[in-house]
């Protein structure tokens, strides 16, 4: 039977995506039964805001700062009585929570973590490196975990025993689970990065570390690391209020990280505690990709390791997940100006070295007045800058024809004055129309034809002057562009060197808008361009005002970067993406807006990957790419109709 609903699996609905809590109780050291009740509150908290893991802090059943109260028979029978009772109490939920607390188990008294769902206690992970110097010493009460998983007997059932089990949710198999215990991040090799290569996508840390001046900055750096070397979630939950503070200080620093990014977090000595929605699917998808990761993905559990099994149906609420509409540009300023910044280096950089090792006497480049051609220009005096070459070296070619406008016209002049670069002018519109009678094109038939015709009038000007004057011609097309195909073959599309190729259109105008803050001779002009409406300008304006809008025809550009930077950096369907969309631009654009809009760039993308195959070289830039050579390499005449179904949601 078809299933209608593409994000459902097995009759849950699941996109991808699981809620994620790191609590912090106040305790009381050897109170047991108080702690469990704050234990109970925070969890059924958290899951009150959606939590599907919950993680508590290390030894969280009794409190960390027992001391020599770890030796009393009688705090480990008051552990073992509250965990019997948290276990019972979760009978009607379906959250994987982990609690700590002292276990003895075979003659030796170890520091556990344990496993919780549904009124089942799934299995104990006891600590693997306890360390015993400065002001810790549980070597003093605990054994560290022996090798090979056990068993324990809780309750009139065996309950799987070890370091290494991985927790895993059978209707969606990629969240797999797995625990480790404060020190054991700390260490050279933590098990977490032994339980990702086994298949764990999300580790829960329960953890009991003391805050002391700027521990904070490197617990974030540990945990932020970590999660990007295993390309996993990282739920990090710290001891707080309550511990003893006879030598220590404890301040609840929680944190949860993503495949190195910072998620949420309980700052130090803050109320609440951190909760996030992780994108399990893109750690999953994230790992395929990277061949050098070594991990697994199989349902079987890695050698050594035991597979425990627990249910949850799942959500698509994504609470806490804040989705950028711009997803290619950084939302803090500081940021951006920063990525500006090392974006227009690393361009001019590349075309710095390519007319270096072609020993170009020219960089020909044509001016149309827009924002490509403009980037292109500032980058192309940004790389004779860098060879010490004066702006003579460049030869800008403004080619007006049927469709150009006084407003760009202007704005290509002037911005070859602000930078001392002389202008060349070129007016294509007789030799267009003689190309066209000679191929027998009717006239004022405004087709595909007619426009091609006049960007391919444009390019072999440029090449032509570019073998005139022992030069090569700079590309000026932007990654959006050749996304959507938005080129004429053989036309813009060609170039000796495409320095755009690797920058988004949202990109471009921020770039822009960098240069003209930091240069102030450019300033004026270049607010011109960034207030001029993008158009390719190959139809007759109508009182010199363009009628040819791109983003009429084809859709905004900041919803097509959207969907381009989902589909490529992380390979979601078109239906999550559209959702993802809606929640993104909600205001701005509806539903019906943004399908109609995906319909356009699935089509267009699929059906132009043969302009891609023919792309001139051109600098990668970020991790999303289309260059055929480097990150994306796919067949001219693939079929997106699996693509396009999808989008019936």
């Amino acid at each position: 039977m078809t299933n209608n609903n593409p994000h459902m699996y097995g009759g849950y609905i699941y996109d991808g995506f699981v809620t994620a809590a790191a609590v912090s109780p106040p305790l009381r050291p050897g109170n047991c039964r108080f702690n469990a009740s704050s234990i109970k509150n925070s969890i059924d908290e958290a899951i009150r805001r959606g939590a599907k893991i919950v993680c508590t802090p290390e030894l969280s059943i009794t409190g960390y700062t027992c001391g020599d109260l770890f030796l009393q028979d009688r705090l480990l029978e008051e552990a073992l009585v509250v965990l019997t009772a948290l276990v019972r109490s979760t009978k009607d939920g379906d959250a994987l929570i982990f609690v700590g607390l002292p276990l003895a188990h075979e003659g030796k008294l170890y520091n556990a973590a344990a496993a919780i769902c549904a009124g089942e206690l799934l299995g104990i992970v006891p600590k693997s490196n306890l360390p015993n110097y400065g002001e810790f010493y549980e070597l003093r009460h605990f054994s560290p975990a022996r090798k090979g998983t056990g068993v324990y007997e809780f309750d009139g059932k065996a309950v799987p025993f070890g370091t290494d089990l991985l927790f895993r949710c059978w209707q969606f198999p990629a969240l797999t689970v797995a625990a480790e215990i404060c020190e054991d991040l700390w260490t050279a090799e933590p098990p977490s990065t032994r339980h990702a290569k086994a298949g764990a996508s999300l580790i829960v840390n329960l953890s009991a570390g003391d805050e002391t001046v700027s521990k904070d900055d490197y617990r974030r750096l540990l945990c932020r690391s970590q999660s990007g070397r295993a390309v996993c979630a990282y739920v990090y939950a710290n001891a707080g209020y309550g511990e003893s503070t006879g030598d220590m200080v404890f301040s609840a620093h929680s944190l949860i990280c993503e495949n190195a990014v910072l998620l949420s977090e309980r700052k130090p000595f803050e109320s609440d505690f951190a909760i996030a929605d992780i994108d399990i699917k893109g750690l999953v998808r994230d790992r395929r990709f990277l061949t050098t990761f070594g991990g697994r993905e199989s349902i079987s559990p890695a050698e050594g390791y035991t597979a425990v099994w627990f249910s949850q149906p799942q959500n698509c609420r994504l609470p806490y997940r804040y989705i950028a509409p711009n997803p290619f540009v950084p939302g803090e300023l500081a940021e951006r100006e920063t990525r500006c910044e090392q974006i227009i280096r690393m361009q001019s950089s590349g075309l710095a070295k390519r007319l270096e090792h072609t020993k170009a006497a020219k960089a020909v480049i044509g001016i149309s007045g827009g924002l490509d051609s403009t980037l292109a220009l500032l980058i192309t005096a940004r790389a004779m800058h860098l060879l010490g070459r004066p702006g003579e070296d460049i030869l800008a070619v403004t080619m007006p024809g049927p469709g150009t406008t006084a407003i760009t016209k202007s704005n290509a002049r002037k911005l070859c004055a602000s930078l001392g670069i002389e202008c060349r002018e070129i007016d294509i519109d007789v030799s267009v129309r003689l190309h066209l009678r000679d191929i027998g094109h009717p006239d004022r038939a405004f087709n595909n034809v007619y426009e091609n015709a006049q960007a391919r009038m444009r390019t072999m000007i440029l090449m032509d002057l570019a073998n005139e004057h022992d030069g090569i011609v700079v590309g000026t097309g932007d990654l959006s562009e050749l996304a959507l195909g938005w080129a004429t073959y053989n036309g813009d599309h060609m170039s000796m060197y495409g320095v755009n190729a690797g920058v988004p259109k949202t990109l471009v105008r921020h770039i822009i808008r960098h240069i003209a803050q930091t240069e102030p001779a450019l300033a004026d002009v270049l607010k011109n361009v960034l207030d001029t409406p993008v158009s390719p300008e190959l139809l007759p304006p109508e009182n010199d005002e363009i009628i040819q809008k791109t983003e009429d025809i084809l859709g905004p550009y900041e919803l097509h970067d959207f969907f381009l930077y989902h589909m490529l950096r992380w390979g979601r369907n078109p239906s999550l993406i559209a959702r993802l969309a809606v929640r993104a631009f909600a205001g701005k654009y509806s539903s019906d807006e943004i399908k109609t809009c995906m319909k356009t760039f699935y089509s267009r993308f699929f059906r132009n990957q043969f302009k891609r195959s023919a792309l001139p070289d051109g600098p990668k830039i970020g991790s999303v790419t289309l260059s055929p050579r480097a990150d994306w390499r796919m067949p001219s005449d693939a079929d997106g109709e699996a693509w396009l179904e999808d989008l019936d949601w």
